[in-house]
């Protein structure tokens, strides 16, 4: 795990997150993340603190709207997502907007949210 910085386009929204790169970041085929381009880590709700512009997100739910897509109202982009898993907070980071991320680096493991 290492400390890393990110937020979003316009810089409004900008978070911490306690995150292990070396792991597979996931590469959802849903029409939402497909669409976006979004490439997911995973993290404990602890693992994440939204360090200013918190106030600047707005959600954006489908499906089964258990997930809390974040985005900046500002400039469109979602820098995670907010949800549970076995009833425990967790944050689904799209790593595009972590700070100085090597895209290239990270290995992605595809996840059919397609069929879902």
């Amino acid at each position: 795990m290492e400390k890393r910085t990110g937020g979003c386009h316009c810089g409004a929204v900008r978070y911490t997150v306690d995150v292990d790169l070396s792991q597979p970041v996931m590469e959802c085929n849903c029409s939402h993340c497909q669409l976006k381009g979004l490439l997911l880590a995973f993290v404990p709700g602890s693992s994440l603190t939204i360090e200013q512009g918190e106030d600047n997100l707005t959600e954006y739910r489908f499906n089964t709207e258990k997930l809390q897509h974040l985005f900046c109202k500002t400039c469109g982009v979602q820098p995670f997502a907010r949800g549970e898993k076995d009833g425990n907070a967790m944050y689904g980071v799209n790593v595009r907007t972590i700070d100085d991320i090597d895209i290239g680096a990270l290995q992605r493991v595809p996840f059919d949210g397609k069929s879902r």
